[in-house]
């Protein structure tokens, strides 16, 4: 490939110039130069040069979105830690030859990460579909052959190749790095690779500045960065480097590598590693102990590992991946919610802190008029329509592709107070905005204050535009220059902006201009965003309009408006409050709008921190790391947030022990994203930020969470009762083994009977992916804590092992007189009563207070039923002797039979026990809280699956 024919070939890396245009070292090079290295111009490549370079150069995409190969997917799969104490469990039976043993571990270990690594496949899939259903375009200016004229075109960023030439419009995401060769006042956002919240200045330069170039990469105008997006302005540009050689892709790469270790990778680590320990000090323990108390030497090394074997929750990582995986594609279809990552379902159904920005999610994004006053602070309707003239001839004039959305509020109102006077403007708060509340005076109808008469002074559609300075964020003001219907030879410059910048062109001395600041500030402190609009008229002339005609300004007065609240956010947010989440609200708006917004919601600011109990980005830079912990425990809302701001806060809530969930839909969402457990965005969010999720929902809504926490829940209490009946068991089980081993003759159990045993309560165990929990368990996020399952295992673990020594007994009476097959009836005595006592577990431990919860377990009945069905009847069968068992005489069914009544009845009053001691919140009062509780909850239940599936048909 020719050196120019590739921004990728060129190789030098100079400072201030990126990597793949530096073909000069030592120095910038200018639009002409990079073209020139580029083999491109300004009129674009040709078609057939640009499939030429597409080819050698790859698509351009960031490297992480390329497909993981399934080998790899599988392999990573072994990674948890109980499939890798499986595997060798496996290789380990494979030594000593108990070749069953070997086979089901390793069958086991095999099917689980088919399943894991098929759901993340099929996750894969339905995000990559997604992002054809958004599929981002650029508009490339390409020739198609060299005689024809350039022609723009809408091409997908995946195509666009080095040399390129693209045109940047309001709105378009830069899809690549590139050198700008013309401009018309075009400011970008660059936050994703700065943390700069606020537009950067962008322009073409024919000779780069040194002086800039020394500031950094980032901060010379020349250049644009993939991540960034273009705030107003246009301009055109080549591309110089795509896809991995881009800035974007070397300063976010592996971030998604750094998360560190969510709520469910701790919890399941936490618990698998406290079980391995215990795993690997059995064998050694029963060779001793069989050494020191039987002389019995290494041909007990099966029956150890058989042992090690069924304290092992085997069927773990099968029962966690097909829950998760059943609760994933369920989720899917119902909701149009996709989960990434597995694990992050479990997440979300510990998530006890939701973070979250205001606009689109709390808040529709669309504002409206709530009032507009003149400078003396009464209502007066002119002010507004001398706004509405500004919005609709700087949209006209400045051609721009759609209208900011306080131009586009602006216009309704005006246009809602020209159809109906006082009552429309009072249907523009959708019911009534309290504006006497933020004005002091007035009403919701305020805007028409100006009376009948002022109706026919200002009409915005009488005027004749004729130039326009579009707004830009250094002026923050923009302006139409209008011709008054009968003022011939006079020009009406009407301004429109910040309160501050149009203040400082207006001709008014300074206590007059600071009197009208403390009242914008009074009103922006209750809520509202406010405009400032001006006026003048000018000697018409033919010359064009510069911003040093925005000077000797006569103010007019002030337009405010406030978000409007979505219209489920109220309801979600109470819903999800008895869900036991707290919201948090991270925004970079003032803190009196954020806070208001959060009032009208219901959503009470409780900090103790900052401006209106909102703490705002001052507040938290003067905080060190530790303090923030408790200021993010307490407070409710943070205002003028950065992304690191954001990122920080999320930090420091998972410090604290909370499980965190970050929604964002933005490249400045990114850092963020990252350092929550639960990473959640819109489907229609830019593309960084969903490949940064876990988790991409149909619709920016709270009620779409809801349903995931939902969801998440079901699958995390279904693990959570799997864990407590299967390791509880077990523990029992292993107990009462190794003390038999140590007082008998012989093995208890030989180790094919263990195999067997464990293979039926595996099999049983399955019910539990298909269980449908409780509604006590959705009430409050589902944590598994290492620390309370030890408690419970071993309590419940010692209760189950007095049963297998009181059967034991049992043995011995019920065969004291038997003949002398002895050992055959003891194994075949105790492998009925294990499987009998497991099949109780699985009943009487399964969550739930209320008799009705404990019966709804319909697959863990029949789980059950079977595997006693099997426990007794196994013995008796002709498989019965080819395992080492015999047939038991009529008294030990009787005597069991009583054990067992008496183990359930220990059982049942363990569990009341244990749920009254640690799930006090579940019934305050047992009859009519609980009554309460659970219609509401299978309310709440039905109804956001009846929504999931509306969402999913819609979309």
């Amino acid at each position: 490939m020719p050196e120019s024919s590739s921004a990728a070939g060129l190789g030098h890396i100079t400072a201030g110039t990126p990597a793949s245009v530096a073909p000069f070292p030592g120095a910038v090079p200018t639009a002409l130069q990079t073209l020139r290295a580029l083999d491109s111009g300004p009129r674009g490549l040709l078609e057939a040069e640009a499939e030429s370079r597409l080819g050698r150069t790859g698509e351009n995409v960031l490297p992480a979105r390329r497909p993981v190969p399934w080998p790899r997917r599988f392999l990573r799969s072994l990674r948890d830690p109980f499939t890798s104490v499986l595997l060798c469990l496996g290789l380990v039976s494979a030594l000593v030859s108990a070749w069953g043993t070997a086979g089901v571990i390793l069958a086991l270990v095999a099917v689980s990460c088919l399943l894991r690594s098929a759901e993340e496949h099929r996750a894969d899939r339905s995000t990559a579909a997604l992002r054809e259903l958004v599929a981002t375009t650029a508009t490339v200016v390409r020739r198609a052959s060299d005689g024809s004229p350039p022609q723009e075109r809408e091409v997908p960023v995946a195509d666009l190749v080095p040399g390129d030439v693209i045109r940047l419009r309001p709105g378009d995401l830069v899809p690549a790095d590139v050198q700008l060769l013309r401009t018309d006042g075009l400011t970008v956002h660059q936050s994703a690779l700065t943390g700069e919240s606020a537009p950067v200045v962008k322009q073409a330069l024919d000779i780069p500045d040194p002086a800039q170039t020394d500031a950094g990469l980032f901060a010379q105008p020349q250049w644009c960065f993939l991540g960034s997006s273009v705030t107003s302005g246009s301009g055109t540009a080549v591309i110089v480097a795509t896809g991995g050689e881009t800035r974007f892709a070397a300063t976010h790469d592996g971030r998604a590598g750094q998360r560190g270790a969510s709520a469910f990778d701790r919890s399941v680590q936490g618990i698998s590693w406290t079980l391995i320990r215990f795993m690997l000090l059995t064998p050694p323990l029963v060779l001793m102990a069989n050494a020191a108390l039987r002389g019995r030497g290494l041909e007990t090394l099966p029956f150890a590992v058989a042992v090690a074997v069924g304290l092992t929750p085997e069927m773990l990582p099968v029962i966690v991946t097909t829950t998760l995986a059943r609760g994933a594609a369920r989720l899917a279809r119902t909701s149009g919610v996709i989960v990434k990552r597995l694990p992050a379902l479990h997440d979300l159904g510990a998530v006890d802190v939701l973070c979250l920005d205001k606009t689109g999610t709390l808040t529709e994004d669309r504002p409206v008029v709530a009032a507009a006053t003149n400078g003396a602070d009464r209502p007066d309707a002119d002010v507004l329509r001398w706004a509405a003239v500004n919005a609709l001839w700087t949209l006209q004039l400045a051609e721009l592709p759609a209208a900011d959305a306080l131009d586009e509020a602006v216009l309704d109102a005006a246009d809602a107070l020209g159809r109906g006077g006082l009552g429309a403007a009072c249907a523009l708060g959708r019911g009534g905005f309290g504006a006497a509340d933020a004005f002091g005076k007035g009403g919701p109808g305020a805007v028409d204050g100006g009376g009948p008469s002022a109706a026919g002074e200002v009409d915005p559609d009488a005027y004749e535009g004729v130039a326009v300075l579009p707004f830009d964020p250094v002026r923050r003001v923009a302006t139409a220059v209008v011709r008054r219907p009968g003022r011939l030879g006079v020009h009406t410059l009407v301004t429109k902006g910040a309160v501050e910048a149009v203040l400082d062109r207006c001709a008014m001395d300074r206590g007059e201009r600071d009197r009208l600041l403390a009242v914008a500030d009074r009103k922006a402190g209750s809520g509202l965003r406010l405009l400032a609009v001006a006026r003048a008229d000018r000697a018409a002339r033919a010359g064009a309009y510069t911003p040093a005609d925005e000077r000797g300004l006569t103010f007019l007065g002030l337009v405010a408006l406030r978000d409007v609240p979505a219209p489920s956010a109220a309801d979600a947010l109470g819903v999800l409050a008895r869900r036991g989440v707290s919201v948090k609200v991270l925004t970079g708006d003032h803190p009196g709008t954020a806070a208001r917004a959060c009032a009208d919601l219901g959503l009470r600011p409780e900090g103790r921190t900052g401006h209106n109990d909102v703490v705002t980005a001052e507040v938290l830079d003067t905080l060190s790391d530790a303090e923030l912990v408790g200021v993010a425990d307490r407070a409710t809302v943070f205002a003028r947030c950065t992304p690191e701001h954001k990122a920080r806060i999320v930090t420091a809530l998972r410090t604290g022990g909370h499980t965190t969930g970050f929604l964002g839909d933005g490249v400045n969402d990114l850092p963020a994203l990252h350092a929550a457990d639960v990473g959640i965005c819109p489907r229609n969010a830019v593309d960084v930020a969903r490949e940064a999720a876990d988790v991409v929902l149909a619709e920016k809504d709270l009620t779409a969470i809801d349903r995931a926490v939902l969801a998440g829940r079901r699958s995390s209490g279904n693990i959570a009762a799997y864990l407590r009946i299967t390791l509880s068991s077990n523990l029992g089980n292993v107990i009462a083994m190794l003390t038999a081993g140590l007082m008998l003759p012989f093995l208890p159990m030989l180790p094919a009977q263990v195999l067997v045993q464990n293979l039926c309560f595996d099999a049983a165990q399955l019910a539990f992916a298909f269980d449908r929990p409780a509604a006590s368990a959705l009430r409050r996020p589902t944590v598994l804590r290492p620390r309370d399952f030890l408690r419970f295992i071993t309590g419940f673990g010692l209760l189950n092992a007095a049963a297998d020594l009181a059967t034991f007994g049992v043995l011995a009476l019920a065969l004291h007189n038997a003949s002398g097959d002895g050992e055959a009836a003891f194994h075949a005595g105790w492998f009925t009563e294990n499987l009998l006592t497991q099949a109780l577990v699985i009943i009487l431990l399964r969550t739930g207070r209320s008799a009705a919860e404990r019966r709804a377990g319909g697959p863990l009945r029949g789980a059950a039923a079977g595997l006693a069905a099997v426990g007794v009847a196994l013995p008796l069968t002709p498989i019965g002797p080819l395992l080492g068992m015999s047939a038991l005489p009529p008294l030990y069914y009787l005597l069991l039979g009583s054990v067992l009544g008496l183990y359930a009845v220990g059982l049942t009053a363990a569990r009341r026990r244990y749920e009254r001691r640690h799930l006090p919140e579940a019934a305050p009062d047992p009859v009519r809280e609980g009554r309460r509780d659970r219609k509401r909850s299978g309310k709440e239940e039905r109804a956001a699956e009846l929504g999931g599936v509306r969402s999913g048909r819609r979309h």
